[in-house]
């Protein structure tokens, strides 16, 4: 009994001594992961480029011995002569509607008019130096070919994404020129014939208008228009592009608002609108024209 009682606290002393005595487990260092490689991100895979077309010119690849060359590099030779009674050429200024189709010089066909059965109409002064340049050179009704240098093109790299690289060669036809109209005498300053409202638009009438009706600021209007600075320069005409401009007279600046409700239909009138009627003297919007301008507008319809 004696023995059997002592045993036990004996055991649970031994078990105490047995754990003090044990060495301390040592805490399993979780090991990190390997950190993945860096990898530069994929370029996307560049379009495929069109392969040589089978009807490029022969003479793609380089200006031919028969070719004219300007001063600035570019070279051209007449495809078709204009009909004799055409010798009106378009001027930098002028809108031009041209068909046209365009290569690169190893015969990659990049661009064509043709191909959508449509012409094209623009500016001539808001394309490619070559073209501008050109194009000035043809008469209605004329087609010739262009070998254009890169640097009267797009660039060797190309300045705008997607543009053809180096020397471009087009075969353009100039179907119909759109002349801006010219500079009037008293665009410098409002002429003691002109009327002038109470905010300061100052205003004359070129051509009376037949139709009774007149627009109000919430009316749509179909309008031919050209504007200039007091310095003479055009910086926008629908009647240079050729097309009419329709647009809510009160989502204009606050000239045209005002001015249009004072014409009738087939009026013609031309408006002298300070700038704080216009863009303003310092214009808050990127390529504004500042200060006072002055328009020619024709109202065509009230829609």
């Amino acid at each position: 009994m004696y023995i059997r009682r002592f045993n036990r606290p004996l055991g649970i002393f031994a078990g105490i001594l047995a754990l003090a005595a044990a060495p301390a487990c040592k805490k399993k260092e979780v090991e990190k992961p390997p950190e993945p490689a860096k990898t530069e991100p994929a370029k996307p895979p560049e379009p495929p480029k069109p392969p040589p077309d089978p009807n490029a010119p022969v003479d793609v690849h380089q200006p031919p011995a028969d070719s004219t060359k300007t001063d600035s590099g570019l070279a051209w030779k007449i495809l078709t002569p204009a009909p004799a009674e055409n010798t009106e050429k378009p001027a930098a200024t002028d809108t031009v509607k041209v068909h046209y189709t365009g290569w690169t010089t190893d015969g990659r066909k990049f661009d064509s008019s043709v191909d959508r059965g449509v012409p094209a109409q623009f500016p001539l002064n808001q394309v490619i130096p070559g073209w501008t340049e050109g194009l000035q050179l043809m008469a209605k009704g004329e087609k010739r070919r262009f070998w254009i240098p890169g640097n009267l093109a797009y660039g060797d790299p190309p300045s705008r994404p997607g543009a053809p690289p180096g020397m471009l060669v087009f075969d353009v036809e100039l179907v119909d020129i759109f002349k801006a109209p010219e500079v009037p005498e008293d665009v410098a300053d409002v002429p003691k014939n002109a009327r002038r409202t109470k905010s300061g638009l100052a205003y004359r009438v070129l051509k009376k208008g037949k139709g009774k009706e007149k627009p109000k600021a919430e009316s749509k209007v179909e309008v031919h228009y050209t504007g200039w600075t007091t310095d003479g320069k055009m910086f926008d005409s629908s009647v240079a592009r050729g097309q009419t401009a329709t647009f809510p007279l009160n989502g204009v600046i606050p000239g045209w608002t005002e001015g249009l409700q004072l014409m009738r239909v087939g009026e013609k009138t031309r408006f002298w609108i300070p700038g704080k009627l216009a863009y303003g003297d310092t214009p808050s919007r990127a390529g504004a024209p500042a200060g006072t301008l002055v328009f020619d507008v024709e109202l065509i319809a009230i829609r």
